[in-house]
């Protein structure tokens, strides 16, 4: 039967920015935490890199700012980064206090360096950081006793003015956030969960691409719940693509294996197939440019030779340096008959970071009262055109924290709204055609890497444009008629988000950071403004 539940915090996903959030409001309320599958699922998980903070002597905020505003390509929200980058420190010695164990090399933090780093400031466990977080910030989730996790419950919609049957249009100033509804995948009933404060910690939307590092999980959920519910949304244009991730030869999988930006950090070197060293030819900097630089090379040569791939290769570095600093990527290698040691590795780009999202101020506050975002999910204005690698779990930090701050103020003045009605699914039905779903879910995904991919066109994105609204007709016509699923909302809010990359990038008449057009090859400053939808 379905249940109404009432908290004072909602937090929908549970990777960095959900958890620390959750911890940080726990001794002021109640708190659910509700996420699709199980609480380790996320984006956060798979982060290999690090986190971006300035933890040594020989490095400065100033510099760490100077580096993030060059990355973002003229995008960025100076306040902002400035804010992020003089706070990021304090959120990791936090991390630390809760148990995280970083890298240490004679007793101190161990550093490592990313592209785009003028210096060495990447906190990181080894090589899977993420999953160190993770496992960090779980232990006291669920050692709190007012946190409660929600596994398997999906986050359908927002609760707004709209289910008490008032018209809420985007020019609306006073949209409120009550709650949302939520699926139960195991007894299939959608429940109604009621709080006071919402926060968006969704992730990314990675699995809108054709080949991505993203889990699973990553479909875009909370950008398409809150652009449903009319919060505003920027930048969706900005999609970064990684450079390096592992090539299968037998096709693309679900979720492409990531290799780590620390790996060229540590002096590996890319090579077309004939041998030809060629990043120096695309920028001084040369495999430590940017990611949107050395992915736009890599598909340069691919396009140019018509190669399926290009080699990555450290095996100029000691043996054992290598098994030391990336033992998880060394193993995982292993397993696919590839010794990084010895041999190269064949990489591909993959979509891999949303840079655009839910639009949010310094305190994480959405344009809707009591919704909240933070992690990949918000657009804070810290990444601008491009992120700057490991400024990622660092923004989750800062935000999921500044967003707690706010959120126990705003509670204090706030009650449940009971007049919410319950899900209402009356004149639906199971469906008998669920391929209609995996069918348009990998057709939107191929659309997405052919036409609005690393390098674009007005022709592509028209192309793309026409192709997704078919694919949103009917999918919208299936929704109406049939019970839920994950499988089916989930779809549901991919061709959302594809839409609104789609437009964002069709308003951005020029090249700048990860967006690059073949008919605006340049930036142009009267183009220099966040793409709001």
């Amino acid at each position: 039967m379905p249940e109404r539940y009432q908290f004072d915090f909602l937090v929908i996903g549970s990777g960095i920015a959900g958890l620390t959030f959750a911890l940080r409001v726990a001794d002021h309320g109640s708190v659910a935490i509700v996420t699709k599958k199980e609480s380790v699922e996320s984006n956060t998980n798979y982060a290999q890199g690090g986190i971006a903070a300035v933890m040594d002597a020989a490095d400065s905020f100033e510099q760490h700012v100077q580096d993030t505003l060059e990355a973002g390509a003229g995008l960025c929200d100076r306040e902002v980064v400035e804010t992020v980058v003089r706070e990021g420190p304090e959120r990791v010695r936090e991390l630390m206090a809760l148990g995280a164990q970083f890298t240490r090399e004679n007793g101190r933090l161990h550093l490592g360096r990313e592209g785009g780093h003028s210096r060495n400031r990447i906190v990181h466990a080894a090589d899977a950081t993420g999953r160190e977080v993770e496992r960090a910030l779980l232990a006291r989730v669920r050692a709190h006793p007012n946190i409660h996790i929600f596994e398997y419950h999906y986050a359908v919609d927002l609760i707004t003015e709209h289910h008490l049957g008032q018209y809420v249009s985007r020019l609306r100033p006073d949209i409120h956030c009550f709650g949302a509804y939520v699926l139960d995948e195991r007894a299939d009933v959608v429940h109604t969960f009621l709080a006071k404060a919402t926060l968006l910690a969704t992730g990314g939307s990675g699995q809108v691409y054709l080949h991505t590092t993203n889990p699973p999980v990553a479909t875009g959920d909370g950008v398409a719940m809150a652009y449903r519910a009319k919060a505003r949304v920027a930048n969706m244009e900005f999609i970064q693509f990684h450079p390096t991730t592992l090539f299968y030869p037998d096709g693309p999988k679900e979720r492409s294996f990531l290799i780590s930006e620390a790996v060229r950090g540590e002096g590996a070197r890319l090579y077309n197939l004939a041998g030809e060293r060629f990043m120096p030819k695309y920028d001084p900097r040369a495999e430590l440019a940017p990611r949107d630089i050395v992915a736009r090379a890599i598909d340069d040569q691919l396009k140019r030779r018509g190669d399926p791939h290009v080699w990555l290769d450290i095996s100029h570095r000691p043996a054992e340096e290598i098994k030391r600093r990336f033992p998880n990527i060394y193993r995982t290698l292993l397993d696919y008959g590839i010794d990084m040691t010895q041999q190269p590795i064949p990489v591909v780009p993959a979509a891999h970071y949303q840079c655009g999202g839910v639009l949010t101020d310094l305190h994480g506050r959405t344009t809707i009262h009591g919704l909240y975002a933070a992690g990949e999910v918000a657009c804070t204005g810290l990444h601008g055109a491009n992120r700057l690698a490991s400024n990622s779990l660092l923004e989750a930090l800062v935000f999921a924290r500044r967003a707690a701050e706010d959120a126990v103020q705003y509670i204090q003045t706030q009650t449940w709204r009971t007049d919410v009605p319950d899900w209402d699914d009356r004149g639906t039905e199971r469906p008998q055609e669920w391929v209609l779903i995996a069918h348009n879910r990998d057709e939107l995904r191929r659309i997405m890497w052919d036409y609005v991919g690393i390098v674009r066109s007005q022709l592509r994105l028209e192309r793309a444009l026409r192709r997704t609204r078919l694919l949103y007709e009917e999918t919208e016509d299936f929704y109406r008629r049939a019970r839920l699923s994950p499988g089916l909302c989930e779809l549901r809010n991919m061709i959302a988000v594809a839409y609104l990359i789609i437009r964002s990038a069709l308003m951005r008449r020029e090249s700048r950071g990860l967006h690059y057009m073949l008919d605006y090859p340049e930036p142009v400053e009267s183009e220099r403004r966040p793409t709001l939808v």
